[in-house]
């Protein structure tokens, strides 16, 4: 399988293949999804693996923009979103140890989730956030954000923080 996961100047080009293998998606009553994601101390070649696997499995899902590592089963703290993912100049997200540092205003706002595929739950959040989160290549990366991008960020690190919806 060839490497279709690289990034540079801050971002990511993923390419899915037809050969990229995917994680089998946790569903509601599995345990681990109650479970706190551990930190990334150091990144490693694994964390790159997990990270291109994670992006085929969100992407082999139709309505797939986020998911996180604890929804596939891996207990660390690692996301992977793309709120536009048709946009083929678009490029998909990847964070590492992901932190609400900043939180404003409220909204509510109608969620899905592919851990819980046949729900779709009101939900209230924060309207604004700013996130700190490292990247693949170990740089820091700041997100001040209030649209979609915020929702989803809250809604990943919700599943990290052993949240469901």
């Amino acid at each position: 399988m060839e490497d279709n996961l690289t990034e540079e100047n801050g971002k990511l080009d993923f390419h899915l293949s037809e050969d990229d293998e995917i994680y089998r998606i946790r569903m509601y009553g599995d345990p681990i999804l109650h479970e706190r994601a551990l930190p990334i101390e150091a990144i490693t070649e694994e964390d790159h693996q997990i990270a291109k696997k994670m992006l085929a499995t969100m992407y082999s899902n139709p309505i797939g923009i986020g998911l996180a590592a604890t929804q596939v089963g891996i207990l660390r703290r690692l996301i992977v979103i793309d709120i536009d993912r048709d946009d083929p100049d678009n490029a998909p997200i990847v964070l590492i140890n992901p932190e609400i540092l900043e939180q404003e205003g409220e909204s509510v706002i109608e969620e899905g989730c592919l851990s819980i595929p046949e729900l779709k739950a009101e939900v209230k959040r924060p309207e604004k956030i700013i996130v700190s989160a490292r990247t693949l290549d170990d740089e820091e990366i700041i997100i001040e954000d209030e649209s979609l991008l915020a929702r989803v960020l809250q809604h990943e690190i919700d599943h990290l923080n052993g949240i469901l919806l």
